[in-house]
């Protein structure tokens, strides 16, 4: 399936308008890290060179060589990650990762079954599921066929929304958008349960800019199902599940490491929801720059979760000095508009990597869910006696 890039994007578009991630230049900004390079140095290009080549030879043709490489080097995969990866070989790279291309090569042919309802004659096409019965499979193609997806018109009215400034989503009913449509709509059958929330566009819309629409619908399906790290999808279900539990073990951290921040907080009323909710349900994805994203997206797939908690300590222990400061209204601004020294991913990473909180993350899950349990508990007794 031909890969939709970014930069396929812009050769289509006027170059100079265009960052070299293909969004739309603001005039009246000044350059920004995102800009095309200017005046790159011919050691600078040959560093690059030499990197990439580093890389294909770690991953192999195809990926062929990258497990064996991970078992034998771990230490060096992670510090080449943190690094950041080559953004020729991103989208490939984040799919040995994350898992999915493992899921892609389980399940042929199942995206088009999701996406188009045009089911394969085969029985081989769910080979993970075990369906070889003629019957059943007859049965499985009537349902999808006529199955229609509840989040339909809710994805319709958020695909303008997500990266409106990015040239490959910005034609309306435009070969993005409809890839946009197609991945979340086919993962809204795929999955009732979760079905589609706001912010999952950002998710299957930063993919798209680095693979096909299938090997993004198998990133997707990585990342909330689980197929390496901890699985997603409690970010999206109803209430929310996850994103409660991850605010309140970010709140405990960030009181721990900036107690002076922390009881400031407290006075001025601020909770987590109102400024990192969307860090964890968009990974960042949504209005941070684009090539910090792109950096944090390379660790997240990798080491998971805990990095969204490290770049957030960091972001504001690099702010602490000024937020102390501030009153509430503010204080709410700036949480939402960190400035732009604090988003150099050159800076703001090494900081948060300096953040050890893998156990103390275990620790507070385990805390939140004896809270939620008890909570959960009384809630029942007190149905229990309503009803009496």
């Amino acid at each position: 399936m031909e890969k939709k890039r970014a930069d396929e994007s812009v050769q289509v578009s006027a170059p100079g308008r265009l960052d070299r991630f293909g969004f739309v230049k603001q005039e009246h900004n000044s350059p920004s890290p995102d800009g095309p390079p200017k005046n790159k140095s011919a050691l600078e290009y040959q560093r690059e060179q030499k990197r990439v080549r580093k890389w294909r030879k770690m991953i192999g043709v195809g990926g062929s060589d990258w497990k064996h490489y991970v078992r034998r080097k771990p230490h060096v995969v992670k510090r080449r990650i943190r690094k950041g990866i080559p953004d020729c070989l991103r989208g490939l790279v984040w799919q040995l990762i994350s898992g999915s291309r493992d899921l892609l090569l389980m399940n042929p042919g199942v995206y088009e079954v999701f996406y188009s309802f045009n089911f394969l004659k085969s029985s081989s096409i769910f080979p993970s599921y075990n369906l070889r019965s003629y019957f059943l499979l007859l049965l499985l193609k009537q349902l999808v066929i006529y199955e229609t997806s509840a989040s339909e018109l809710d994805i319709i009215r958020d695909i303008s929304r997500t990266f409106p400034s990015h040239v490959f989503y910005q034609q309306r009913h435009g070969p993005g958008q409809r890839s946009l449509y197609n991945v979340l709509k086919a993962y809204s059958v795929y999955d009732r349960e979760v079905g589609y929330v706001q912010g999952m566009g950002y998710l299957a819309g930063l993919l798209l800019l680095y693979m096909s629409e299938e090997d993004a619908f198998w990133l997707v399906v990585a990342l909330l199902k689980g197929a390496v790290h901890a699985p997603m999808e409690g970010l999206y279900l109803e209430g929310l599940p996850l994103v409660q539990q991850y605010l309140f073990q970010f709140d405990r951290l960030m009181r721990e490491y900036m107690p002076k921040l922390g009881e400031h907080f407290t006075e001025e009323m601020i909770n987590p929801s109102m400024y990192g909710s969307q860090w964890f349900i968009t990974v960042f994805s949504y209005s941070f720059p684009f090539h910090l994203a792109l950096r944090i997206w390379d660790v997240f797939l990798y080491e998971g979760v805990k990095i969204v908690f490290k770049v957030g300590l960091a972001l504001l222990k690099y702010c602490h000095d000024d937020l102390v400061k501030l009153p509430f209204e503010k204080l709410i601004h700036a949480l939402r508009n960190f400035p732009d020294d604090a988003m150099n991913p050159d800076t703001l990473l090494p900081l948060a990597y300096s953040f050890k909180v893998s156990k103390r993350l275990e620790e507070l899950k385990q805390e939140y869910e004896k809270i939620h349990g008890k909570v959960a508990e009384s809630k029942s007794k007190q149905k229990q006696l309503q009803l009496a």
